[in-house]
């Protein structure tokens, strides 16, 4: 297993970690499996979405803060009952096929890593398995 640590900016970000699961799957000389990413924060996610165009990135956060608002009364004492809800709706965790020795994602995929309660150092967890 590959542990990326991570630094946010802000409070809601996805952060690209395409070419880091890539490298991870390479370096695992692995042909045919599974790449699990994986991040054990409950205020944070991973996801698969466009990274050709960086206005899609920044139309999901602008979107998932309208849907779930920082501050929606909620009864957290914590405070961050925003960035749970949002966790939840995205996942914390994506599985991708491994072919070729290369994660197989669509032309315009890339894997983020979703910040919803930051700046924080998080982690992120990646591990290949071979078929």
């Amino acid at each position: 297993m590959i542990t990326l640590e991570l630094r946010s900016r802000q409070p809601v970000e996805m952060i690209d970690v395409t070419t880091q699961v890539r490298d991870a799957v390479r370096k695992s000389g692995i042909r045919s499996g599974l790449v699990l990413v994986f991040t054990p924060h409950t205020t944070a996610a991973v996801t698969i979405n466009e990274n050709a165009d960086p206005d899609v990135v920044a139309d999901l956060c602008m979107e998932i803060n309208k849907i779930v608002p920082l501050d929606d009364h909620y009864r957290h004492a914590e405070g961050n009952s925003a960035a749970h809800l949002k966790s939840s709706l995205f996942g914390a965790s994506e599985t991708l096929i491994v072919e070729e020795g290369a994660p197989v994602l669509g032309t315009w995929q890339g894997v983020y890593f979703c910040e919803f309660d930051g700046p924080r150092s998080r982690r992120l967890h990646i591990q290949v398995i071979g078929a």
